[in-house]
C-alpha cells in the first residue's frame, strides 16, 4: 500500500480535503465493493505519478457524515476537490489512463 494514499475519517476531512493547499482527489470506497478494490492500486499508482495532487480515502462503512453531505449513493464514488470545492465527480471504476485524464481535465 502506498504512503502517498491518505486514509482518512470525517474528523480529519476538514483539514486534508477542504483546507489543502492542493487539489485533493477523494476516493469513498467500502471493503466489500469489488469495483472498489480493483480502482484502489490505480489510485496508489497515481498518487506515486502525480505529485500535484492530494489522494485521499473514505472508507464509507465508518465514515458517514461527508459520504452523506457530498451525496454519495453509489461507489465507487471519487470527487476531485479543489480551493475546497468539489471541481468534478467520477462514479465507477475507471481504467488509469481515463482516471489519470479525469484528474488532469479538472486541476
Amino acid at each position: 500500500m502506498s504512503d502517498k494514499v491518505l486514509h482518512i475519517e470525517d474528523s480529519q476531512f476538514e483539514q486534508e480535503v477542504l483546507n489543502s493547499d492542493k487539489p485533493v482527489f477523494v476516493d469513498f470506497w467500502a471493503q466489500w465493493c469489488g469495483p472498489c478494490k480493483m480502482v484502489g492500486p490505480i489510485i496508489e499508482e497515481l498518487a506515486e505519478e502525480m505529485e500535484n495532487v492530494k489522494f485521499v480515502k473514505v472508507d464509507i462503512d465508518q465514515n458517514q457524515e461527508y459520504a452523506a453531505k457530498f451525496g454519495v449513493m453509489s461507489i465507487p464514488n471519487m470527487l476531485l476537490f479543489k480551493d475546497g470545492n468539489i471541481v468534478n465527480r467520477q462514479i465507477g471504476a475507471l481504467p488509469k489512463n481515463e482516471l489519470k485524464a479525469f484528474i488532469e481535465n479538472n486541476i
